[in-house]
């Protein structure tokens, strides 16, 4: 099963509307002219999870307040990634102007200003808001205007511009796994790793606990103590890191063994075994326990991944 794909073509202000208002949520738009030819393009692609959208149109200001929020919450963030032209975003206190060698995050769900002309086009990245938050309450307390000049900040963009120009190659699940990565490095990007690496004992640490337990996820015993003693500090120390980063040992270890068990299920070399036989070799105990949690993580069935 694919992701699903839609490509359409606006000729009114009118229509358009509809269509922004759908892929960001309602708004308030404002255009120079009603009455006027409308060349608006839009490519999106989206799964259960994600959502990946090129946009093209005439010149607006879109104001989404809180009247909207109430009216129509999405519970997502939302990268823009410039590819011609300006615009001007403002949330909060931030603000600015973002053309191609920059990037921007926002929380749909908080009051922003969106206006640009009609030379803008750019591709929009959709994610749930839980799992941005998840990763990294920094990025979730945006706005963050990011560099797509150079260092990370360039390698999102590449890779933001290759999985639309790819995506009606790829499965939902591919799909989801492609995201979930790029959701990782925009987390990274937003906490200030686009420029240097992070900085500070706490983030060394942080880093090396998150590498460590994607490298072991499938081992059956791994847990807090032996990420631990692995890397040379107190399993209370760990927890501490963690806590901090707003998460914990175990939901570090049960997402990288989802992450690992979709991506098998998805791939040819695993095909002759079972469902069963692939939780268990990802390190779940029970093949109940592993359907329940992969379910709740990506909103499919393992079958359903499968058949993907």
């Amino acid at each position: 099963m694919s992701s699903r794909s839609q490509d359409l073509t606006v000729s009114s202000a009118s229509a358009w509307d509809e269509v922004f208002s759908d892929l960001h949520g309602a708004s308030r738009i404002k255009v120079p002219d009603r009455r006027a030819p409308w060349a608006g393009r839009l490519e999106w692609q989206r799964s259960k999870v994600y959502g990946l959208a090129l946009c093209a149109g005439g010149e607006e200001v879109v104001d989404r307040d809180t009247r909207h929020i109430r009216s129509d919450p999405r519970g997502t963030y939302e990268l823009l990634v410039p590819l011609a032209g300006t615009a001007w975003v403002e949330q909060g206190s931030s603000s600015g102007e973002i053309g191609p060698g920059a990037m921007v995050l926002c929380d749909i769900d908080r009051p922003l200003t969106f206006a640009h002309g009609d030379d803008l086009v750019g591709l929009s990245f959709l994610m749930p808001g839980q799992n941005v938050a998840g990763r990294s309450p920094v990025a979730a307390e945006g706005p963050h205007i990011l560099s797509g000049a150079g260092g990370l900040g360039r390698v999102i963009r590449q890779l933001t511009t290759t999985l639309h120009e790819e995506r009606e190659q790829l499965s939902e699940s591919t799909f989801d796994i492609a995201c979930d990565r790029l959701l990782d490095l925009v987390c990274l990007a937003a906490e200030g790793g686009n420029d240097s690496a992070p900085t500070g004992q706490r983030a060394t640490v942080e880093a090396a606990i998150r590498s460590y337990i994607r490298e072991h996820a499938c081992d059956r015993d791994l847990d807090v103590v032996g990420v631990a003693r692995a890397l040379g500090w107190s399993a209370r120390y760990v927890q501490q890191v963690l806590q901090a980063a707003n998460t914990t040992s175990r939901d570090l270890i049960r997402r990288e063994r989802l992450n690992v068990a979709r991506s098998r299920l998805a791939g040819a070399s695993w095909a002759a075994y079972s469902i069963a036989e692939i939780a268990h070799s990802c390190g779940f105990g029970s093949h109940a326990s592993f359907a329940t949690a992969f379910r709740s993580e990506f909103g499919m069935t393992p079958r359903e991944a499968r058949r993907g």
